[in-house]
């Protein structure tokens, strides 16, 4: 696929990767993008793994197979690190983002020897202090709108604010909490980023 990025998301049924998919296919498509966001269906039992994917282009997308060799993949949940080869197929110009309170060289010790960038977003304790449960899949997202660049930071904060009060429309307290998560994730993401280019991180 030529002018796009192809993102796989791993996750446990119940953690929101799936609707975390759909919703970043939703808001890319009000952007003016050709989206594909769908699950690989299976079993989804709850804490089951489960796997969702992300096209995303300037052109129209001919392609509707799985992903296999994706740019970017995102981990909802740090414990299929020892289940499932998450780096499967993970372009070495690409990024994994992975949700855990570790380091990023704690966690590359698991990672297969993948040589590509690793972030780590500790989504629980950002969802915690945000919406007081854990859902990690809003911080998630944000973090890989931040590490793929697929649209500003600025666009993709007012285009979710817009789905969430359309979504939440009875619940604001819910669209705040949500609000902070993200901008939180991303900003959290955006400076680990930046430190990569300033040579302050490994």
């Amino acid at each position: 696929m030529n002018n796009g990025i192809e993102i796989r998301w791993h996750g446990r049924g119940g953690q929101g990767a799936k609707t975390a998919a759909l919703l970043l296919a939703d808001v890319a498509f009000k952007t003016g993008r050709s989206v594909q966001g769908f699950p690989e269906y299976g079993p989804e039992r709850m804490g089951a793994p489960i796997t969702a994917y992300n096209r995303i282009s300037d052109d129209k997308i001919r392609v509707h197979s799985n992903i296999y060799t994706p740019d970017y993949v995102v981990v909802v949940d740090e414990t299929l690190l020892s289940s499932v080869d998450v780096t499967s197929g993970l372009k070495r110009n690409g990024a994994i983002i992975i949700n855990t309170p570790k380091s990023r060289e704690e966690i590359a010790k698991k990672l297969e020897g993948y040589s590509g960038r690793i972030y780590t977003v500790d989504a629980r304790k950002i969802s915690e202090e945000t919406l007081g449960k854990n859902f990690p899949n809003s911080p998630m997202l944000a973090a890989i709108v931040a590490v793929s660049g697929v649209m500003d930071r600025d666009t993709f904060i007012r285009e979710m604010k817009a789905s969430y009060q359309h979504k939440f429309a009875k619940k604001p307290e819910v669209i705040d909490g949500n609000m902070k998560a993200l901008e939180m994730a991303y900003d959290i993401v955006w400076s680990a980023m930046e430190d990569d280019k300033m040579g302050l991180s490994a």
